[in-house]
């Protein structure tokens, strides 16, 4: 929109760069370009603003396939007013003196003119297309279709507007459909999820079966260990058992000699010492059988003597002392 400022009777007007600008006075046009800046009397002054920009025009209609599906179409339209001049023409880009504001909705009625054309040539397409293929390869389709109808309609260049791009953003059906098709994509891609699952549980199985095949070894092996161990002990308790029955055999044989050699030096020591005391029983007869009987009458009386009690008294009677003295004497008493 074009800034005018009001100065009494005399307004001035000054455009953007991309504002094409056509001011008639009393019929006659006296400025015509872009980018204009000017005074002008707003009783006598006609004018116009043409935007010359590319402009972006959002489209989204609906449309039917070959098999009687309802799609809807989003597309977009780059354009441009090429010829400002035909365009002022054609449409209505008069602006208020005033406030430099349009007067009509030229833009709309450009907007409708290519949605319409453009919504045209679309339907044409789709109808003859069946929904996968639509779905598949309707894009491409559908915009070189659109494309082509508007740079051969007539109406456009005779308007003065330029299609620069046309774009078409999607193809979609209606959410039931959309699902309804979305689903053996789905159930295949659930498919593959549960045979992967399939397979890692296959994989996890085969993994524990195989740490239970090497636990199971690793028992075995360690019953073989401990069984070689057992017999083992079992031969060091046989060679320690033989060992210590050896060696006692080896200590009661030794005991056995120092018993044997003891008896036999206590016999020698015991014959001996009976032989010395036969010899001394034979002396101390032989001793005794070469002496007087008074002499072993005392003898005797002495050893009596010896293992007598002891006495505190002894009353000898004449008689006896008599008898006893004679015996001692060699005598016989009177």
């Amino acid at each position: 929109m074009a800034d005018i400022i009001r100065r009494a009777s005399w307004r001035h007007l000054r455009s953007a760069p991309t504002s094409h600008i056509r001011h008639h006075r009393r019929g006659r046009l006296v400025h015509d370009g872009t980018g204009l800046s000017f005074w002008f009397r707003s009783l006598s002054a006609a004018l116009s603003e043409v935007p010359v920009n590319d402009r972006e025009l959002a489209m989204s209609f609906h449309a039917r396939t070959a098999d009687f599906q309802d799609v809807s179409v989003q597309s977009t339209v780059t354009y441009r007013i090429s010829e400002p001049d035909a365009a002022a023409t054609r449409l209505d880009f008069s602006i208020d003196p005033d406030t430099g504001a349009w007067r009509g909705a030229p833009l709309d009625q450009i907007a409708t003119l290519l949605t319409e054309t453009a919504q045209q040539h679309a339907l044409d397409v789709l109808a003859r297309t069946p929904l996968a293929a639509a779905l598949v390869d309707g894009v491409a389709a559908v915009r070189d279709r659109i494309a082509a109808g508007l740079g051969a309609e007539p109406r456009l260049p005779a308007t003065g507007i330029e299609v620069v791009a046309v774009r078409v953003v999607a193809i979609r059906p209606e959410p039931e459909v959309e699902r309804a098709l979305r689903t053996p994509a789905r159930e295949q891609i659930q498919q593959e999820a549960d045979r992967a699952t399939y397979e890692r549980r296959a994989v996890a199985v085969e993994r524990e079966r195989a740490i239970a095949e090497n636990e199971l070894g690793s028992k075995i092996e360690l019953a073989r260990q401990e069984e070689r161990l057992v017999d083992q002990r079992g031969t060091n308790a046989r060679r320690e058992a033989e060992e210590s029955a050896a060696a006692d055999s080896v200590r009661a044989e030794a005991e056995a000699v120092r018993k044997v050699r003891l008896a036999r030096a206590e016999a020698e020591a015991a014959r001996e010492v009976g032989e010395a005391r036969a010899a001394a029983q034979s002396a101390w007869l032989r001793v005794h059988g070469e002496v007087d009987a008074a002499t072993l009458h005392a003898l005797a009386a002495t050893r009596a003597a010896e293992n007598l009690p002891r006495i505190e008294s002894l009353t000898l009677s004449p008689d006896v002392l008599t008898g006893l003295l004679a015996k001692l004497g060699g005598g016989t008493p009177s």
